[in-house]
């Protein structure tokens, strides 16, 4: 299928460089994928569209400081954008480098007030092709210590400004763990609910379902093939914990239905093992490419943001609702001033 069939126009002020409302102020454009109808709501009043019995299922990842600006020997600049730790050692991690021309393994990169009163460093160890790298940190402690002195919060690539010091609690969802610590971008579809609506949600006999995915880089990954059968997504780590199987297959029982919460809810659950008609756990590397022809075995309904032209992310949800009702809901949203992207408005999928 070619990618230019996923494709729209979008007037660039509707793209949203910063939150400017508050979570509960977000729009919510609702697209009924049997009729096609589309309407609009405040984003609180999804809570009408669920009933007691269904679930939602969020993505507790949390983003960290993933983008290091660090110095070479020549004195040259280098961002060191770390992706995952290594799976062998916690002082170990794949990462991007750039520019990563010239760079040589065993080179070291330097971290250091401006009065040099404190160097760290970090070491290149195996280039791995593409800009990826495997690097090294000297301890876990000084892993840390450049993190949280040096790193920059990973703002998508369409958000045209530096980070600020709000970002690093604005860009997490309100079900971001510390011990799910491990996102370079936000599950950003979370953005729009409340610790308020959430708890409104549980009094209404919603059951709220956590799983893990750890986004990558690789969501803003452009499709940059023809034939978008082509495309490759990029690997995420996923969890599926047992009592989160549980209360999806208790909902399932129960006849409710499942509400997911964004694309990396849909792709981790889309993943899960299913046997004799029951959703089992898993840990793992996720790589599902959801597109057109893919059959959904477990996700209902869909909460998410709009989405960038000609992405894995607009062809995932047109799989979930077809390609035509999606380019229809886009240009309503469009029409209607809708704010696009991470920092944007909802829609929801029924």
């Amino acid at each position: 299928m070619d990618i230019n069939l996923f494709d729209y126009q979008l007037p660039e002020e509707l793209i949203a460089q910063y939150p400017m409302r508050k979570r509960d102020e977000s729009r919510l454009l609702v697209l009924e994928r049997k009729s096609g109808k589309l309407h609009i709501h405040p984003f609180k009043k999804i809570i009408d569209f669920l009933n007691p019995r269904d679930a939602l299922v969020i993505n507790n990842t949390k983003v960290f400081k993933a983008r290091l600006i660090g110095k070479r020997q020549t004195g040259a600049t280098i961002e060191i954008f770390l992706i995952r730790q290594h799976k062998d050692s916690e002082a170990f991690w794949e990462a991007l480098a750039k520019p990563s021309r010239r760079l040589h393994e065993g080179e070291e990169i330097f971290f250091y007030k401006d009065n040099h009163s404190e160097k760290l460093t970090l070491t290149l160890h195996n280039e791995l092709g593409d800009g990826k790298w495997i690097i090294s940190f000297e301890s876990k402690q000084i892993q840390q210590r450049i993190i949280d002195n040096f790193g920059h919060v990973p703002l998508p690539p369409y958000i045209k400004r530096v980070d600020m010091p709000d970002d690093i609690d604005r860009y997490q969802t309100i079900f971001a763990r510390n011990d799910k610590t491990g996102a370079v971008a936000a599950p950003t579809a979370g953005f729009h609910f409340t610790p308020s609506l959430i708890d409104a949600l549980g009094k209404k006999g919603i059951k709220i379902v956590e799983l893990t995915l750890h986004v990558g880089p690789g969501t803003f990954k452009p499709v940059q093939v023809d034939n978008i059968e082509h495309h490759i997504v990029d690997p995420e780590y996923a969890v599926l914990s047992s009592t989160a199987a549980d209360l999806l297959n208790e909902t399932r029982a129960n006849g409710g239905e499942i509400f997911a919460v964004g694309s990396t809810s849909v792709r981790t659950l889309e993943s899960a093992p299913i046997s004799k008609g029951r959703i089992s756990p898993f840990e793992g590397m996720v790589d599902l490419y959801i597109k057109p022809g893919f059959k959904f075995n477990i996700v209902n309904h869909l909460i998410t943001n709009f989405h960038l032209p000609k992405s894995s992310l607009l062809i995932l949800v047109a799989a979930f609702a077809g390609r035509e009702r999606i380019l229809e809901a886009y240009q309503k949203a469009i029409e209607n001033r809708f704010r696009f992207y991470s920092y944007g408005d909802a829609m929801l999928i029924l």
